[in-house]
């Protein structure tokens, strides 16, 4: 069964999707705690594309590549991907208004780890973007 989470984004949704698939701007949200960093992100934004980014502790005492191909690209809708473990990931951009986002995102759970530190953890990483995307525009 699928886990869902959300976010409601104060930004314009073409600004949430720039800074959602921009690895430019991956590197300084794509982490669940303050003691994780994004090192990497490389993407080929097409169907078919792949991505990877890397996350690592910042003490270096562990690290893993978080990888996939995309499946969808509706820019500024829709994002779709698989990861390389074969599970499924949809990420919806919901305009609320000129100013406001949602963002929900749909992704298979992996067999490891239980459901709610999985929800818990992607709702982490979402919450970071929400944060950075919500800074910059104020820049």
């Amino acid at each position: 069964m699928s886990i869902e989470i959300q976010a409601n984004v104060s930004v314009p949704v073409d600004q949430v999707w720039e800074y959602y698939t921009n690895p430019e701007h991956i590197i300084y949200w794509n982490f669940a705690s303050d003691d994780w960093e994004c090192t990497r992100a490389e993407s080929d934004l097409c169907p078919g594309g792949r991505f990877i980014y890397h996350m690592a502790a910042k003490d270096r005492s562990m690290g893993f590549d978080f990888e996939g191909a995309f499946t969808v690209i509706e820019p500024s809708k829709h994002l779709a991907y698989k990861l390389d473990d074969d599970r499924n990931v949809q990420v919806l951009f919901c305009p609320q208004n000129n100013t406001k986002t949602t963002v929900k995102i749909t992704f298979d759970p992996d067999s490891v780890h239980d459901d709610e530190f999985q929800r818990l953890g992607w709702q982490s990483i979402l919450n970071n973007f929400k944060k950075y995307a919500e800074a910059r525009i104020c820049d």
